[in-house]
């Protein structure tokens, strides 16, 4: 997610890391509200490095009643390939902020996430569309489990819902997606139409090769 704009200095964590530590991650979380992107970038990578360690603070962060904390908190814990990371992003789906789920959604694209299904099944029904767009994404992401609810969503009434879930499945490149995207060619909508003959064309399915040998 794009990180400019974002403004606000995270709150440092009280109790429970060791004083050398503590004064390690402020001095991250000042990074963090620099202003300023590529340093902004930098704290997150190293703070993603602390691993397990810095989760306990994240998830704090997440209580936060500053959206911008709640953000940089999520954005972080997109970054750290954790089971607690994962559920702490499935929630964060749930966020009053607009832009702390979307964050959350493109953060389960990058850690899937089977338990964060239903979620996302309803953010794809968003009115935001770049929510729902990274929903759909997050939903390719998960392989094989995401096939049946992008599927089911190929049903739902709302034609929006409908683009975005052919869109994701013809991004997936499976040859599990035929079944799905085929029947979507018969879809009222043209841009579900359309993303439907997209993913069928990457899987060669309905494209004719010319043999020279029997011209």
């Amino acid at each position: 997610m794009d990180q400019r704009g974002r403004r606000g200095s995270p709150r440092p964590a009280t109790g429970g890391l060791m004083s050398e530590q503590s004064e390690h991650l402020q001095a991250l979380l000042a990074e963090l509200g620099s202003g300023s992107d590529e340093r902004a970038q930098q704290a997150l990578e190293h703070l993603a490095e602390q691993g397990e360690s810095v989760l306990p603070w994240l998830l704090r962060q997440l209580q936060s009643k500053q959206p911008d904390d709640r953000w940089w908190a999520t954005a972080a814990l997109s970054l750290i390939d954790h089971p607690r990371a994962r559920e702490a992003l499935r929630r964060s789906l749930k966020d009053p902020d607009p832009s702390v789920r979307q964050c959350a959604a493109f953060g389960l694209r990058r850690l899937p996430s089977e338990q964060a299904v239903p979620e996302l099944l309803e953010a794809l029904a968003d009115s935001d569309r770049l929510l729902a767009r990274l929903a759909a994404d997050a939903l390719a992401a998960l392989g094989d489990a995401g096939l049946s609810p992008l599927t089911e969503a190929l049903r739902n009434p709302n034609p929006a819902v409908r683009i975005e879930a052919a869109r994701a499945l013809a991004s997936m490149n499976d040859p599990a997606a035929i079944p799905p995207l085929f029947a979507a060619l018969d879809d009222a909508s043209p841009l579900v139409v359309h993303w439907a003959e997209q993913g069928l064309e990457r899987l060669g399915v309905g494209m004719t090769f010319f043999d020279p040998s029997k011209g």
